[in-house]
């Protein structure tokens, strides 16, 4: 934790306040993971804080530039304060906006943590409602959204509940987007996992799988997670 209670990084600080969707561990994942070694142009859909698009911006070279798209006006704001406040304020643009409305040169590299629980379910912030709820942005329309904006080698990086990572699998290739890593999230070692990084590319390829824990057994960090996020936990 940081000033105003957001949360204080090694290169970077998020304030969330205004943000339905606080920082947490499926973003921290996301933007840890997420291949953006040789990616020039790269897109964070729903970008609530910021979080993701900052994330990769410290891990990417400095002609790597990064929009994020956020259709709330009050996280559009506290995201666009946070990136004015890090040190890649001139490579990270964010955009007020539907993403089906967003128009752009295609990405290298589309991240998004969409919403996922599904349309019906009640929650009392109508803005927390909309970042996690599927009506707005569903699976085939985040697809179709990802089709239309990623080059002809581009890649879309997901972080998803595993039963939503098993709907997007089943109709992607309807998108010319095919399974390219499938990564188990589980929390602590032992358990099931209950959440996938998923990297979709364009044509078929080999995919690799596996499995990454957060905690192990005896309740530590394991040493996976350490590796992939130290680079920016303050105390790791």
């Amino acid at each position: 934790m940081g000033r105003n209670n957001g949360f204080t990084f090694k290169q970077f600080h998020i304030d969330h306040d205004r943000c339905a969707m606080k920082v947490g561990t499926d973003g921290i994942l996301l933007g840890a993971w997420a291949p953006v070694d040789s990616a020039r142009r790269v897109l964070d859909i729903g970008t609530g804080s910021g979080l993701i698009a900052l994330m990769l911006a410290q891990r990417s070279t400095n002609d790597c530039h990064i929009d994020g798209v956020e259709l709330d006006k009050d996280a559009a704001m506290q995201a666009h304060e946070n990136v004015t406040a890090s040190p890649w304020r001139e490579r990270v643009t964010i955009i007020e906006s539907a993403i089906q409305d967003h128009l752009a040169p295609p990405y290298d590299l589309i991240v998004s943590n969409p919403p996922y629980f599904p349309a019906g379910q009640t929650l009392r912030d109508p803005a927390r409602a909309l970042a996690r709820h599927t009506g707005g942005l569903d699976p085939r329309g985040l697809l179709a959204a990802s089709d239309r904006l990623l080059s002809r080698t581009g890649q879309l990086a997901l972080v998803l509940p595993t039963a939503m990572a098993d709907e997007i699998l089943c109709i992607s290739s309807s998108y010319d987007l095919y399974e390219r890593c499938y990564l188990a999230v589980t929390t602590r070692e032992g358990k099931e996992a209950n959440r996938v990084l998923l990297l979709l590319g364009r044509g078929l390829n080999k995919c690799e799988r596996g499995e990454i824990v957060i905690h192990s057994a005896t309740g530590g960090y394991s040493d996976r997670y350490i590796q992939l996020t130290s680079p920016f936990y303050l105390k790791m």
